[in-house]
């Protein structure tokens, strides 16, 4: 079947705006947690630190709303993408799986276009993000014009694609290895606490021990968040009392290793869907 994988990502978005409680949840979550964590941390900081910290000569000094607004995008479209596989689980519990792979469809058109679908949900989310932030006085895009605007967009959004592979296609490799949802559950969560906390989301990584500091180097999760606050924000500002430099260099170092990382697992993703039987 020529193009099967556009019935698959036809499926999987459908299935997205069909469940409006789930589609309300999955949108309104990341926003309130901006909204109300975001807020009483900012409040926090800003008392502390007696404003956003001093500023560096020459700098932009950002509050930690914005600082952390990166964050809660990057942290959104983890969630978003590590349980996205589990369509693939209910698929097969319900014999459904058994279907698809009995069409005409080429195996390979599964994993392209549940690919697809996890970054075009993800953009959905991290859009929403962005504009809540911005009414939230989220400083994004100070100083750009139109195109400059568009410019970081497509930046963010691009980082944001290598992401969603990545992580889409490491869910679906956990949904065909998995008999229960539970088991499906427990591994994801297992594998979110660590890539979370252990980034820069939140809060600068240097400041965690040197350890964890090696592993938040090679985080995925920490690549994608300095990537949106470069585009986002800029290569050169101030929060939460320190100084945030981020060269040109230092995102594509990122962005190939994105790049990388989801060749990897996508290549990974699409060997077990050529050789998973269903039973």
């Amino acid at each position: 079947m020529k193009f099967g994988f556009l019935n698959i990502y036809k499926r999987d978005m459908t299935r997205f705006f069909r469940f409006k409680h789930q589609l309300f949840s999955s949108l309104l979550q990341p926003a309130l947690w901006l909204g109300f964590f975001g807020m009483a941390m900012a409040g926090n900081f800003d008392r502390i630190l007696g404003g956003t910290g001093e500023a560096v000569s020459g700098t932009m000094s950002v509050d930690y709303l914005t600082f952390m607004c990166a964050g809660v995008i990057a942290a959104t479209i983890l969630f978003t993408n590590i349980f996205g596989g589990f369509i693939l689980l209910f698929d097969k519990n319900w014999g459904i799986f058994r279907e698809i792979l009995a069409s005409p469809m080429s195996r390979k058109d599964i994993i392209i276009g549940i690919a697809m679908s996890g970054i075009t949900k993800s953009w959905i989310q991290a859009i929403i993000v962005i504009v809540f932030g911005l009414i939230l006085g989220v400083a994004f895009f100070t100083g750009k014009g139109p195109f400059g605007i568009i410019f970081s967009l497509a930046g963010i959004l691009l980082f944001i694609a290598l992401f969603s592979i990545a992580f889409i296609s490491l869910s679906a490799i956990i949904a065909l290895k998995m008999d229960s949802p539970e088991g499906f559950q427990g591994i994801s969560t297992l594998l979110t606490m660590p890539l979370f906390f252990v980034s820069n989301a939140l809060y600068p990584a240097t400041g965690l021990p040197v350890v964890l500091q090696q592993i938040a180097e090679v985080n995925p999760l920490t690549h994608l968040t300095a990537g949106i606050r470069y585009f986002a924000i800029g290569g050169d500002f101030t929060a939460i009392g320190m100084h945030f430099v981020y060269t040109t260099t230092d995102m594509l170092v990122s962005l190939g290793y994105l790049a990388l990382f989801a060749g990897v697992i996508f290549a990974i993703a699409w060997r077990v869907v050529d050789k998973v039987v269903i039973t």
